[in-house]
């Protein structure tokens, strides 16, 4: 079974170079000239980082990542370098460990804005609706339904906060903080990027809610950086499964939050080691979704 593979909770005994940065899932470390991201199989849910770690999540995030990024290279330049964990040499002792989990990227003075694009209107886009009429500020149409699709994508901007969880912002506050030419760039582009990935995930029976991308500065070029159209950082339904005022079963990490909120956990301490028979339907799910999208089995 699925569960049964090895799980990585960290490459830091793996890997031959400082660590800079260790979040929830993903560790940055210093090549130098470059960056090191590994993913790993850690899972968090409701704040907390929760064991087991997920067989396979840190090679679906991963290889989803460096999918997309190769499809929407022409349409907006990215930070990836390679994903060839043997290009490491010595860096790296257990190669086989890390394989499809490592990501050399060059580095980018990050733009502290986490870019939000919603093309249907649900999750945090929804309550904020249902509360005030407006999403960040956005005045929409009265009655509109839970989970409708915009008649075009509507860009939602979050201030990025590394401690704490980011805070939603109305597009003029953005511009104040990047400036007007470049918070325009930035939704432009995002916007793109959405508009072209919810065609091709259209094409295989999936429907990309909403997503967000972050941007980084090299030489005063404008890249994309971190991840792209993951289970972590987008929102895919099953096109089958769509519908409105239900809340729509997504294809991520489903099964972990489900059981959670089952259970008789207090939510206001770490829960206790994730059961095995969710720890499995959870990789099921990562390794579906890499299915719909790539078309083929994860390797």
């Amino acid at each position: 079974m699925a569960a049964a593979t090895t799980a990585l909770s960290t490459a830091a005994d793996l890997i031959e170079a400082p660590l800079l940065y260790k979040g929830k899932v993903r560790e940055l470390y210093d090549l130098g000239e470059q960056y090191l991201i590994v993913v790993t199989d850690r899972i968090s849910a409701f704040d907390y980082v929760l064991d087991p770690p997920v067989p396979d999540k840190g090679n679906v995030l991963n290889r989803l990542s460096a999918y997309w990024f190769e499809q929407t290279a022409a349409l907006q330049p990215n930070h990836v370098v390679h994903t060839a964990v043997e290009l490491l040499g010595d860096l790296v002792q257990d190669k086989d460990a890390l394989r499809s989990r490592i990501m050399v990227t060059r580095k980018a003075e990050r733009i502290d804005i986490e870019c939000v694009v919603r093309g249907y209107i649900t999750g945090g886009g929804w309550r904020q609706y249902a509360a005030t009429g407006q999403i960040n500020g956005i005045p929409l149409p009265e009655g509109l339904r839970k989970n409708e699709r915009f008649p075009r994508p509507i860009f939602t901007p979050a201030a990025k906060n590394d401690v704490g969880h980011d805070e939603d912002i109305p597009f003029s506050r953005m511009e104040e903080l990047v400036g007007a030419d470049v918070a325009a760039e930035l939704r432009d582009r995002s916007i793109r990027l959405y508009e072209f990935a919810h065609a091709r995930c259209l094409e295989q029976g999936i429907l990309l809610a909403d997503c967000k991308f972050e941007f980084g500065l090299v030489d005063g070029e404008i890249i994309l950086i971190d991840e792209i159209f993951t289970p972590d950082s987008s929102r895919f339904w099953a096109q089958d499964k769509y519908e409105l005022d239900i809340e729509i079963d997504s294809m991520d990490k489903e099964p972990v939050r489900t059981y959670l909120l089952g259970s008789d956990w207090d939510r206001d301490s770490k829960p206790a080691p994730l059961p095995e028979p969710v720890v499995a339907a959870t990789t099921a799910r990562y390794r579906a979704i890499y299915r719909a999208i790539v078309g083929e089995e994860l390797s």
